[in-house]
């Protein structure tokens, strides 16, 4: 772990404030800060900064947290790379870590490097297999310069050269496990993943190489490999080249099938191409092109697979903040082929006269009837107009009426008309929807309750989360709460890890704070105090209201004794019924 002191320090040196800022607009609100979550697609701001405890909470997504927090889900990294990402800004020397785990991670990125060096040397070296892995990378038209930049290289028929390569600098057996590059054979033999294929190293935002991938020379099969999952490399939250993509002026991305496409565009001076890691594009990758781009055009294969995972991520892009086109490639199958073919200057023409998403879906539609069947064009119309409904806005709507009514020969009054009944529906949906999303997300628990209502548990938890807060906005309280309260009457075992952490901090001399209580809780506790410290940012609590809280615990300690036999589940659902009882309650008092 990384000691206390360093965190505290690090913590010191940075104001949350300014580091969210320089990824979110944010305007003051009082002693706040607010502003459109980048966690998740949204048009009104439910993201908030609070200065005085260093931390963020996000009302609408629930994510939350200090600043370490926010620069790993910014960048998605891990702990300790945003700690060192922190310290860099901060003008702070890289921490040591002195858990096996850091180390390992860390043997791992700098084995990947020797790995692809070798790589990259065995691509130059004189033999002739290496003479034709050059071929094949001039036969797919890259340069020199191309090839170096990407750092390609090339995987020799030998499967044991690279192990002993890695073993000859000192590599152990552990830390060769664990890269990913290895396989054992039923016999126990060691020999290397990728062989006779060319390679591409993976690289995350930082510039690490965390996996690769290997392509046979010729036709045989397979005729990919990648790396596996490992400590480094999480296939689903990684986007290839965006580690270049993110230092280009512009903001339009190019979303293309695989490394291929990527680096012809790259050469042909496209430099904010990228695509996916995996079988298929990720939520989570969404989010991280979403933090860096505006628009994204997606350039997939022509062909019916292609097409298909062209609708999957639309679906996808849905709820993201950016413009969302779709490339059609006359001529091609991808665009390496194009390019190859046409040259850039065509390429980057029909980048420019790219269709939008609607376009997109609605000839995907039109397709699949003929319209010279009254039936067919009916049932068209129907579908097309159900989509225009759920995914455009009124002039959008006017225009594509418009085409249906010149593609159909119906009356566009008769489609407007019928395209008014539509949005109603599907606003009815989307209303219905987002009532089940509240519920599961648990929106019912923002409920604030003062400690002066309610009986029983219900405001007994609230004096019991007003307290957490107030003891991390001042720590100062915390010698007063412990003097009377035991960990063993909190309801709910979260809040009551929090509590023992605070305790624990207090007699370590650790400074109290989201940052350093992270070496004592979980992520989840500490979402929760995160939660906890937005919820009642607002409160301004004084030595009396402690003493109230501290009374109102008492009076509920009975309860909390029948709940040490209940489950967490348990507990949960029995505060949700006395919320909706009270809830209820206060309905039929308004009623009256």
């Amino acid at each position: 772990m990384i000691p206390h002191e360093y965190i505290e320090e690090l913590t010191r040196r940075t104001d949350i404030v300014e580091l969210v800022g320089g990824y979110v607009q944010l305007k003051r609100k009082g002693r706040l800060y607010g502003g459109l979550c980048p966690f998740h697609s949204e048009k009104t701001p439910s993201f908030y900064v609070y200065p005085d405890t260093q931390s963020f909470y996000c009302f609408g997504c629930g994510a939350g947290g200090d600043a370490v927090t926010f620069t790993k889900k910014i960048n998605s990294i891990d702990y300790v790379e945003a700690v060192k990402l922190l310290a860099q800004r901060a003008g702070m020397p890289e921490p040591t870590e002195d858990d096996k785990t850091g180390r390992l991670r860390s043997r791992i990125l700098t084995m990947n490097k020797d790995a692809a060096r070798f790589f990259h040397a065995c691509l130059n070296s004189t033999v002739e297999e290496a003479r034709q892995a050059r071929a094949y990378w001039r036969r797919r038209g890259l340069d020199d310069k191309t090839i170096n930049r990407f750092g390609l290289g090339y995987a020799p028929d030998d499967g044991q050269a690279l192990y002993q390569h890695l073993r000859d600098k000192g590599y152990n057996q552990q830390e060769l496990d664990a890269s990913g590059l290895f396989k054992r054979s039923q016999s126990g033999r060691i020999y290397c993943l990728f062989w006779r294929r060319v390679m591409t190293p993976i690289f995350d935002l930082r510039g690490n190489i965390i996996a690769f991938g290997g392509r046979v020379l010729d036709d045989s099969k397979p005729k990919y490999v990648n790396s596996p999952e490992t400590l480094v490399y999480h296939k689903s939250d990684t986007v290839f080249a965006l580690q270049i993509a993110k230092r280009s002026a512009s903001h339009r991305y190019v979303l293309c099938e695989g490394y291929m496409d990527v680096i012809s565009m790259h050469q042909a001076g496209i430099d904010t191409a990228v695509c996916a890691c995996g079988t298929a594009l990720t939520p989570d990758q969404i989010k991280l092109i979403s933090q860096y781009a505006d628009e994204v055009i997606l350039s997939y294969d022509s062909d019916e697979a292609g097409q298909k995972a062209t609708l999957r991520s639309l679906e996808l892009f849905r709820n993201s903040p950016v413009r969302v086109g779709v490339l059609q490639i006359p001529g091609a199958k991808d665009p390496d082929e194009y390019i190859k073919k046409y040259g850039a200057d065509r390429f980057k023409a029909l980048l420019d006269g790219v269709g939008n998403a609607l376009d997109f879906r609605l000839g995907r539609l039109r397709s699949q009837y003929d319209l010279k069947q009254d039936a067919q064009r009916l049932e068209y119309v129907k579908e097309a107009v159900e989509m225009l409904a759920e995914r455009s806005n009124p002039t959008e709507q006017e225009v594509y009426a418009g085409r249906l009514a010149e593609e159909t020969n119906i009356s566009k009054t008769a489609i407007m008309a019928q395209l008014a009944d539509a949005v109603k529906k599907a606003g009815s949906k989307r209303r219905r929807e987002q009532d089940r999303a509240r519920l599961q997300e648990g929106e019912m628990n923002q409920i604030k309750v003062p400690y002066s209502a309610g009986r029983g548990a219900l405001g007994m938890a609230s004096a019991e989360q007003r307290l957490l807060a107030a003891m991390l906005r001042e720590p100062g309280y915390i010698d007063k709460v412990s003097a009377q309260l035991r960990p063993e009457q909190f309801l709910q075992p979260q809040q009551k890890e929090l509590y023992e952490a605070m305790l624990r901090c207090r007699e370590q001399g650790v400074e109290v704070s989201l940052a350093t209580l992270r070496a004592f809780v979980s992520e989840e506790a500490l979402n929760e105090l995160s939660r906890l410290a937005a919820q009642y940012s607002d409160v301004n609590c004084t030595p009396e209201d402690i003493k109230l809280y501290l009374e109102r615990i008492a009076r509920g300690t009975p309860v909390a004794s029948r709940a040490a036999s209940m489950s967490t589940n348990d507990i949960e659902q029995y505060l949700q019924s006395m919320r909706e009882q009270k809830q209820g309650t206060a309905d039929a008092e308004d009623s009256v």
